[in-house]
């Protein structure tokens, strides 16, 4: 009766432990997202006070702008930020939006890699440096992020 009465406890126990285990990774994985953002936010405005005119990383309506912030040395952020497969949970795009042939805003997000599993909020800098949140991964039909243009959380 007794080692039964043990393997009940481990299973309570278990059952109790696991899932606070895992809303402590995803807890981690969205700290680290915010973190990330506002890396990147600080490597493009670095950029762009680099210029002679004043610019965020594009070159054309095809460049994503990661390569000014990567190819340089020292680079402004490393290229593993923006890997397909992800960082510590989370899939980093920036997004350039060209005037002209001029990049003059911008919007980064992060987006969970598995929606309630890695992350629960997705996460969206603009140039206005503002860190904004939202928990729908269908804010917005065609844009994952849920954020629009100007990295305005729309719900």
């Amino acid at each position: 009766m007794t080692e039964r009465n043990e393997r009940m406890g481990l299973i309570i126990l278990a059952a109790i432990a696991i899932p606070n285990l895992l809303r402590a990774r995803l807890n981690a994985n969205e700290a680290a997202a915010q973190s990330t953002i506002k890396t990147i936010s600080t490597a493009v405005e670095s950029f762009r006070a680099a210029q002679t005119t004043p610019t965020y990383p594009a070159v054309d309506s095809t460049d994503t702008g990661v390569t000014g912030l990567t190819n340089v040395t020292p680079a402004y952020v490393d290229a593993g930020i923006f890997a397909a497969a992800g960082r510590q949970g989370y899939v980093f795009v920036y997004r350039p939006t060209l005037v002209g042939a001029v990049a003059q805003r911008y919007v980064a997000t992060a987006t969970p890699v598995t929606d309630n599993v890695t992350g629960s909020r997705r996460f969206a800098v603009n140039e206005t440096g503002v860190l904004k949140a939202a928990a729908s991964p269908t804010a917005v039909p065609g844009d994952s992020a849920g954020y629009n243009a100007w990295g305005e959380v729309v719900q």
